[in-house]
C-alpha cells in the first residue's frame, strides 16, 4: 500500500551536501473515443498550488514505494481512473524554476490511449476526475503548464495515428471500421479516403473479423478486433497517402 503523501506542503528537498534537489513529477495525458469524440482525464486540484484548476493526473515519485518513474505514473492513475493503461509513452521531461510555485520543479510526462468503457465507472463516481472533450478544454483554467504538454502529447499521437493503428487502444474490444477510421481523423485532425484507409489496414492483415455485426444508419457493420501484433505495426507510408 503506497504512503500518502502531502502535495501542497512538497518542496524541493536538500541534499546532504547542501544542494538543493529539484521537486520530481510525473503526469500523463490519456485520450480515449466516447460519443465520437476525443477526450482526455482532467483532474480538478483541492489542494494548493493552483486549487480549483483542472490538471494532468500525476503526482511526486514516491522514493519508498515507486521503483521507477513508470511505476509513480501507474500508481497515481489507478488511484484516480481505477486501472493501468495497457501501455505508456514517454512524452518529455520538462524543469525549470517558474512552472511551479513551490520552486524549482521536473516533471517526467507520459501519454496513451485507454478505451472509456475500461474505466468508466470509476471515474463516472468520482466527483474531481472528468473525461473532457479536447474541443471544450480551451474554455478551463488548466494549472501549471499542463496545456502545453497536452499540445506535446496531441502532436505524438497525431503522428502515432498516421503511421500506426495504436489508437485502437482507445476503442472497446469490439468495434467498426468506421470508428477507427473517425478516431484516426480526430487524431490526424483531418478526413482520410475511406476506400484507400481501409484497403491499407485490411492489405496489413492488422484486424480479426468477429463475425458479429451493429447496426449503424440503417444497415449491419462487421465488428472487429485488433490483432495482437497489430499494436505494434508501422506503415512504410503514412495513412494519409
Amino acid at each position: 500500500m503506497s504512503r500518502v503523501v502531502d502535495e501542497s506542503t512538497a518542496a524541493p528537498g536538500q541534499r546532504p551536501d547542501g544542494i538543493l534537489s529539484p521537486l520530481l513529477t510525473v503526469d500523463s495525458v490519456l485520450f480515449t473515443y466516447h460519443e465520437r469524440l476525443l477526450k482526455i482525464l482532467l483532474v480538478k486540484r483541492s489542494v494548493e498550488p493552483e486549487a480549483g484548476k483542472w490538471g494532468l493526473p500525476g503526482g511526486i515519485v514516491d522514493v519508498a514505494v515507486d521503483s521507477d518513474l513508470q511505476a509513480t505514473a501507474l500508481r497515481k492513475l489507478v488511484d484516480k481512473t481505477g486501472i493501468a493503461p495497457t501501455y505508456l509513452d514517454q512524452l518529455e521531461t520538462i524543469g525549470d524554476r517558474l512552472r511551479d510555485p513551490r520552486g524549482w520543479s521536473v516533471t517526467v510526462c507520459y501519454t496513451a490511449l485507454i478505451a472509456h468503457q475500461a474505466c468508466a465507472y470509476h471515474v463516472d463516481t468520482v466527483s474531481d476526475v472528468r473525461w473532457i472533450a479536447l474541443n471544450k478544454m480551451r474554455h478551463l483554467r488548466l494549472a501549471f503548464d499542463h496545456r502545453e504538454l497536452i499540445k506535446k502529447a496531441q502532436e505524438r499521437m497525431r503522428q502515432r495515428a498516421l503511421y500506426s493503428i495504436l489508437p485502437g487502444y482507445a476503442l472497446p474490444e469490439l468495434f467498426t471500421l468506421g470508428e477507427l477510421q473517425h478516431l484516426h481523423e480526430l487524431l490526424i485532425g483531418k478526413a482520410l479516403q475511406k476506400r484507400s484507409f481501409r484497403r491499407r489496414i485490411e492489405q496489413a492483415g492488422l484486424l480479426v473479423d468477429s463475425g458479429q455485426k451493429r447496426q449503424e444508419q440503417g444497415r449491419p457493420a462487421a465488428l472487429y478486433r485488433l490483432r495482437n501484433k497489430s499494436l505494434s505495426y508501422r506503415f512504410v507510408r503514412n495513412l494519409e497517402g
